[in-house]
This record gives C-alpha cells, structure tokens and sequence, in this order.
C-alpha cells in the first residue's frame, strides 16, 4: 500500500509561487493536510531558503517552527548534499551544524540527494541526520544521459544500507522519467538495497502521473504529490489523482481525498482566478526535447534575452548538452544545472569556450565536488586549469562555520542565522536585519520579568485570539494573571446557506471595503505590528499620491513572527496611510484609503 508524501506547502514556499499566498494562509492549509493521512509534509528546501532570503521578510527557520507548532504529521526537509540549501558546497562541520538546527526546528524526515549521484557525499549528511534522532531518505537523481542509465544507479544505491538510509527515492527534476523506466528502476533500486524505494517526479505531458503509478505497481511504498492547483501549476503529480487511481487499482490509499480538496480551495482563493508564471510553450517543447528541466530552458533564455541573444537559445542548450557530456554527464539538478547553465552561456556570448570557467564548474573539473557519472574530458581538465586562478577558488565554497562568526558583525544573534550568513553571504544580510529590527517586541515581553516559558504561553493567547472568534483568553498561574482581548469585536461575514448565488452575503471577507467617499478602505485583517517597508532603512512599500496595481503589497503586519503582506485587491492612488511605521494595530483598524482607477495606472505595470 503506498503511502503519499505531501509537497504542497515547500512549493507555495518557493519560486513562482513565493509570496503568493500569506503566511497564514499556508499554515491553515498546513493544519488541513496534517489530517489527511500523509506519510509527511515536505515543508522546505532549497528553493524556500532561497526565496525567503531574497524577499528578506521571514527567516525560513521562523517558518518550520510555525509549521510544527501547528501540525503532527512529520516535517520533511530537501536538501542537497553538501550543497544544503544554498549553491555552494559546504565543509561537514557545517553540514552537522545545519542538521542539527533543522532537526531543533522541527524537521524529522531529511531527503538528501547529492546533485552528482555520489552517494559518499552524502555520508557526513547521513550521520548528522542519525545523531539528530531524524529520518534519513536517500535520493537518487534520474537525468537521462550516463546518470540515468541503470547500472550507475544501481551501483551508487548498493551504498546507501551502510549509510543508514531508511528509504531510497528516485527523483526526477526533468520531467523526462517514462513509466516503463519508473517501473524498471523501482525494481531495481528495492532488489540491490532490500529497502523502500519511493519516487519524487513531475512532467508536463502526463508522464509523472503515469510514472508514478507504474512505480506504485511495481512496489514504490511512497510518492511525492501536491494538491491539485499546484499541480496544475507546476506539473506535479495531483494528490487527488494519484489517491483515486490507487484506489481505482486496488493498491489501498489511506489518504482523505476530501481534506485535500478542502486545502485546494484555500489555494484557489489566492491563484485561482490568475495564472502562475506561465511557461512559454517554446520553451516547454525545447525542455521535453532535451530532456531538461524546463527551469533551466527558461533561466538560459531569460539570460539571452537579457543580453539581446534570444534568438541564440538552440544555440545555448547545445552547449550546455555538450559541457554536460565533458564534465562526466552529472545529472541536471539544481544547483548543478544552473552551473552548467551559466558556463554554456559563457562559451556561448564570448565566443570562446572556457576562457571563462565557472568557480562550481572549476571545483567539479578538480573533483572537489564528488565524482560523476562519467569521467571528464581531458582536453577540459587542461582548459581549466590553464584559467586557474588561486585567490577565487575560496569564494566558491562557503566559509567555515567559525569564519562566518567573526565576520558577523552583530548581524546573527544564533547558529540557525549564522548558517544562512554562511550559505548566502550579503544576500542574508537584509533579512538578517529585518529580523533585528523586529527583535524589541519579543523583548518587552521579558523586559517586565516575564521569563522565555510565560511570555511564549502569552504568545500563544495572542495567536488563538487571532486565529479564532474569541473575544478575550484569562489565564492565571502560580500568582500571575494574564488577559488577552480583542479591543473592538466584529462578527465574520458568513453566507447564509439559503442566499442564491451571487447575493453579497456570499462575498469572501476582505481586508480592502468600499466607504461613504468613494475611496477604498484597506483595513487590517489581524492583529499585529505595522511595518511600511520591508526592512529598516528600506524604501517604504508605497507612498500617498503613489499608483499601485492590483496584488502589490502595500505593507507588512507582523504577528507572533509571521510577516503577513497586505496586498491591494484593485488598481488605484493611495490617497492617504493611516497608521505609523511600526505601530500595533487592531484587528479591521483601517491602514490604508485608495483611491480606485478603471485602468491600471501605467506606473504601476
């Protein structure tokens, strides 16, 4: 009977959809799921780490704690080899470090593949994640070329026992896995290992549905999915689907269909009426041609265009084909796909091949990075190192744990954010500042003598006054009394289940409401602290007399550590902001008057 692996809430937490939806809102589909019946929750990964870096709003360990204060079912982290998170290695003191604080966070089950297939990489991983008391999932990537054929897969799996692995998964980041591969590879991986063998995979012609039924036939024990607008989306696999073909095939599925549609409707209230970044169906056809992921395609053609040289993308895809072959046809998942990428588009714009090398191209060239699949062309081995420069190849690795300490400069006040300092460098920075400059209103907490334990029960009051209708929470506890009350109480809009369609009864409740003037009114949809910018220092989000577009975010509320967006429902002026930087405010208190406009306002495109 396989078992499902829910990845809905690590991809609302990455590129395209970062942002998309509030934070809250991602933890109510959180706290919907977490009774569905899935194995796990695959709440973070690289590409959240990223994300949450480069908006500079929310730590992404701020996030998982949140999840796990929240949820049951087990937490699952993706990370990548020895590159963690990030794009650069790291040394394994850090990898430790890093399991470690994930582990502390709230992570119990860690996929980890290593973007070479180099399962040694792994083992310094493997052993942090046992000490850690975690889960370790052994990821073997699937990339047609040499890395996908199956005795190098089958050779590097018969490792994977003596690490400890407790599962082996076959990840497919190019959406190029066929159902007879699945089913061949499934068997394999679970003859030569004697583990479970689960399967991550995605394509937008309908492959990643079929391959993963094929593989549940051929005795997958677990599948990676996501709820139905996602998968739309991102050409996943739909956890309604998969759940209703398995039944459909008699391989017995616990999960609760009807909760996972329950969570879709959240989703679609927030991306159902406009559509994700859309793939251009040019680069899609280039992506299943090449066998490459379709991000990579549209990374290279973004860059050239960008550069004047669209017309340039065959050209670029044949290089970084051939680059591929040449440094020993290492799969092309991130980030050592975006590492090729980036090389073939210097060979390609330069006119001239390697006299650039890429810092990662360089370390994997000088087998710094691991082995792969095949070996490296000899003629490359001596173009890199005819370009070899000794004072740059430090700043392609990521500095040790005690380095990074004393360059912090008071920027991190734990190890969790001196790892993203570590991981990202300066880009860190501007979080890790947002973070200080919201650090007082924990401190008033315990500045009245209020110890870590109490003032973390007053934070939860806070959270159930504002999560649910209650109007005011007393606690009393060894002499210490506590109140938390909503200042003005307003019921919430409901529909009437007798009003017919398209009565405004039925309307959504919203944070933006029409007034007496004409302008709009943005009130403030929860309890919180008003930031205008999205870090000291910043520019401010809008100013009055300023155009904004529908969907710009207009401000920050922060609460209990959650850095929730408030974006304008329509196109319009801002005519006046009601509330100071870094005021708290009141549930519905109104924040912002917009003036509304029949077109966008042609500053605001």
């Amino acid at each position: 009977m396989p078992g499902l692996a829910d990845t809905t809430v690590r991809l609302l937490g990455q590129e395209p959809l970062a942002g998309r939806l509030p934070t809250a809102e991602q933890l109510q589909i959180a706290e919907i799921l977490d009774r569905a019946g899935y194995a796990y929750l695959e709440v973070s990964g690289g590409g959240c780490f990223e994300s949450s870096v480069r908006r500079g709003v929310e730590s992404p360990w701020e996030r998982i704690r949140a999840l796990k204060a929240r949820v049951k079912t087990p937490l699952g982290l993706a990370l990548r080899g020895r590159f963690l998170v990030g794009s650069r290695p790291v040394d394994d003191d850090f990898i430790r470090r890093f399991i470690a604080s994930a582990a502390e966070n709230g992570i119990d089950v860690f996929r980890l593949h290593d973007p070479l297939n180099d399962v040694s990489n792994l083992r310094e991983a493997a052993d942090a994640v046992a000490k850690a008391g975690g889960e370790f999932e052994a990821g073997l990537v699937y990339s047609p070329g040499r890395s996908g054929e199956t005795d190098p897969l089958m050779e590097q799996a018969r490792e994977l026992p003596n690490l400890g692995a407790a599962r082996v998964l076959l990840h497919d980041p190019t959406g190029s896995l066929q159902p007879h591969r699945a089913r061949e590879l499934v068997t394999g991986l679970r003859e030569v290992t004697g583990l479970p063998v689960g399967i991550y995979c995605q394509g937008s012609a309908g492959n990643a549905l079929a391959a993963a039924l094929e593989a549940a036939r051929a005795g997958a024990e677990l599948i990676a999915c996501a709820v139905y607008p996602i998968a739309l989306s991102l050409h996943r696999v739909s956890g309604e689907a998969i759940a209703e073909a398995l039944t459909g095939l008699d391989l017995e599925c616990d999960v609760d269909v009807s909760a996972l549609w329950e969570a879709s409707d959240v989703v679609d209230e927030y991306i159902g009426d406009e559509p994700v970044t859309p793939l251009a169906p040019r680069i899609a056809v280039r992506a299943a041609q090449h066998d490459l992921p379709a991000s990579l395609v549209a990374a290279l053609e973004s860059n050239l265009r960008a550069q004047a040289a669209a017309g340039r993308l065959d050209e670029a895809i044949a290089e970084l084909l051939r680059i591929r072959a040449e440094v020993g046809f290492p799969p092309l998942a991130s980030p050592i796909g975006q590492v090729l990428g980036s090389q073939a588009l210097l060979n390609v714009l330069s006119a001239s091949r390697y006299s650039v090398v890429v810092d990662e191209v360089r370390l994997l060239v000088e087998g710094r990075l691991g082995r792969p699949p095949a070996p490296i062309d000899k003629a490359v081995k001596r173009a890199v190192a005819l370009t070899a420069d000794p004072e740059s190849v430090e700043d392609a690795t990521v500095p040790g744990l005690q380095d990074v300490r004393a360059q912090a400069e008071g920027l991190a006040s734990s190890e969790e954010e001196l790892l993203l300092l570590g991981l990202f460098g300066e880009d860190a920075e501007p979080l890790l500042r947002t973070i200080r400059g919201r650090s007082s209103g924990d401190e008033q907490l315990t500045a009245g003598g209020v110890d870590q334990a109490r003032a973390e029960r007053i934070r939860e009051l806070v959270r159930i006054v504002q999560e649910t209708g209650i109007g005011e929470v007393t606690i009393e506890e060894s002499g210490m009394r506590v109140s938390v009350r909503r200042t003005e109480d307003r019921v919430p809009l409901q529909a009437s289940p007798e009003a017919p369609l398209g009565t405004p009864d039925e309307e959504e409740p919203s944070p933006m409401v029409g007034s007496s003037n004409g302008l709009i009114r943005v009130e403030a949809p929860m309890v919180g602290t008003f930031y205008r910018a999205p870090q000291p220092g910043a520019p401010p989000f809008v100013e009055e007399g300023q155009p904004v577009g529908a969907g710009q975010t207009l401000c920050i509320l922060e609460a209990m550590k959650l850095m929730n967006e408030v974006k304008a429902d329509v196109d319009g002026i801002v005519r006046s902001i009601l509330v100071e930087n870094a005021a708290p405010v009141e549930f519905g208190q109104l924040l912002f008057e917009l003036e509304p406009v029949v077109g966008r306002p042609l500053d605001a495109l």
